[in-house]
């Protein structure tokens, strides 16, 4: 658990009271003013490192691109693709890819020891936890690491289920390099107070972090961020404890996202900012995924039948070609066989593999940003509570509002992705808010934003939790999961020599096994 930084600091405390020892005042005569320590390193510096590690920039391809694209994004049927290791396409089991967002020894079974979240996201957040806690110049940059935790961890949690939490990240302070595993139940009992208290005591009149490369450390823009989020985690709990999902959703009415320039995003570097290699438009725009990863046929043909104008933004066909009515989504659950049925070229859609529609490349360019957390994301939210509970107003102004931004918040991503405000209203004119399939509704729109920002972890974790867009499984021979799209990811079997003992006890606390097809806790069945 402990970072280059911190084992030099601990050597050079070690050695200079020693040095103490033998000479009087060694550390006021000889220390070097410019040497950093706990006491004087800014821990602003870990704050950026966190949030870029956060959108996989470090080491992109052992683990973001193998849970986010070749698992998430094609079990959501977000894209689809015939490459044979695209594993999730098929809910076919490749341990190593399943365990490669989990990190630590099971990233070593890759032969790239660091890679993943609990090294990448936790270890650092938690360093600059630690930094800034009790110093009255980091009051705001203390609170924004927490919410920020919690943020990293619902992530890992949400594909994991129990996963370490309140020891995680601290084994440098505490000693313990082998964090339990919480009960996820625990771990968002203690995230919702979490956020709820540190955005609270997020203050505008305080310090305004300078490593924030979100909002360039806009405390306003935080609170609404740290509310937000509230909502987002509160609504994960409506199938399994509906009482605590409907009181944090309540407090948060009025204080969330207020538009698309709330949008919590960071926008990437081309000349260095984030490694080309490691990039998730290299991984879609090198070979073989440039001509194998395409828009899922779910997905372009709900966009489709539904004059959705982003599909002109989104989607092209044959390089370059935007026109919607040319668009075609990619079935998924076919490869490259040759086998009658399974093999794309022998699907009834098939014509070329450049007919099929491939993501714009706009979205893939090493400048892209990332985006984290939108207004959109938040009005849908909103307006599933106000349909469920009655609760924040209008549900349908709600679904309006989250619809709309969920159109125009492309530009974002790039001028030419730009939609009108009157396109989209005559979007939502001609697809009226019906109450009766509203939860159907919001949802669907959820997993299309969620898809569009290229966050399929998020599209596939609502879908668990809401059960909506209504999805048809692939069929494919010899999958793990008896035909049924896949509810979470096992937990890394490196985990039981690196951690043994608390690894088996969470392993074993999954009654139908640890497998792809068990539930975490929140997703009650």
């Amino acid at each position: 658990m402990k970072n280059s930084f911190q084992k030099y600091a601990a050597t050079f405390v070690a050695g200079a009271a020693l040095l103490t020892s033998c000479t009087k005042n060694f550390n006021s005569i000889n220390t070097d003013p410019s040497s950093y320590s706990q006491s004087n390193f800014d821990p602003n510096y870990l704050l950026t490192t966190s949030q870029i590690a956060y959108t996989g920039s470090f080491d992109f391809s052992y683990d973001t691109w193998r849970s986010n694209l070749i698992y998430c994004s094609t079990m959501i049927q977000g894209f689809s693709s015939v490459i044979s290791y695209w594993a999730g396409d098929k809910y076919l089991l490749n341990e190593a890819y399943t365990a490669s967002y989990w990190g630590f020894a099971a990233a070593q079974t890759q032969g790239q020891a660091g890679d993943g979240a609990y090294p990448e996201q936790i270890r650092v957040i938690v360093d600059a936890m630690q930094f800034a806690k009790d110093k009255p110049q980091y009051k705001n940059l203390y609170q924004i690491t927490r919410i920020m935790r919690a943020m990293m961890i619902q992530r890992i949690s949400d594909l994991y289920g129990d996963v370490p939490y309140s020891q995680a990240g601290f084994g440098y302070y505490t000693g313990n390099y082998f964090p339990k595993y919480d009960k996820q139940q625990d771990i968002y009992t203690d995230m919702l107070k979490e956020v709820d208290d540190a955005t609270s005591k997020l203050d505008p009149s305080a310090d305004k972090p300078a490593g924030d490369a979100f909002y360039g450390g806009d405390i306003t823009k935080w609170k609404k961020f740290g509310n937000t989020l509230l909502l987002r985690l509160a609504m994960r709990l409506v199938k399994i404890d509906e009482t605590t999902a409907k009181t944090y959703a309540t407090k948060v009415v009025g204080q969330t996202f207020a538009s698309n320039s709330d949008n919590a995003f960071l926008k990437h570097d081309a000349t260095g900012g984030r490694p080309t290699v490691n990039r998730n438009g290299q991984v879609l725009t090198g070979a073989p995924e440039n001509a194998n990863v395409k828009w899922s046929q779910t997905f372009i043909n709900l966009l489709k039948s539904t004059s959705d104008p982003r599909l002109s933004k989104i989607a092209v066909v044959n390089g370059n070609i935007t026109t919607p009515a040319l668009q075609k989504g990619m079935p998924n659950g076919k490869d490259l066989s040759g086998i009658a049925g399974r093999d794309i070229s022998t699907d009834p859609s098939y014509t070329s593999m450049g007919d099929y529609s491939s993501a714009n490349p706009y979205m893939l360019k090493p400048d892209a940003p990332t985006f984290i957390l939108t207004y959109a994301e938040s009005e849908l939210l909103l307006a599933e509570a106000a349909q469920r509970w009655g609760i924040g107003g209008s549900a349908a102004q709600h679904y309006h509002d989250g619809v709309k931004a969920a159109i125009t918040y492309l530009s974002q991503y790039d001028a030419s992705a730009a939609v009108s405000d009157n396109d989209a209203e005559t979007y939502l004119t001609a697809n009226p808010y019906v109450p009766a399939n509203g939860l159907n509704q919001i949802n669907t729109q959820y997993w299309a934003h969620t898809n569009t920002m290229l966050d399929f972890y998020e599209s596939w974790n609502n879908w668990k939790r809401s059960g909506y867009p209504v999805l048809t499984p692939v069929v494919y021979p010899n999958n793990a999961t008896n035909g049924t799209i896949p509810r979470r990811f096992p937990y890394p079997v490196a985990e039981a020599n690196s951690n043994p003992v608390n690894y088996k006890q969470a392993h074993d606390n999954y009654p139908g096994g640890d497998v792809l097809t068990s539930r975490v806790w929140w997703d009650k069945q």
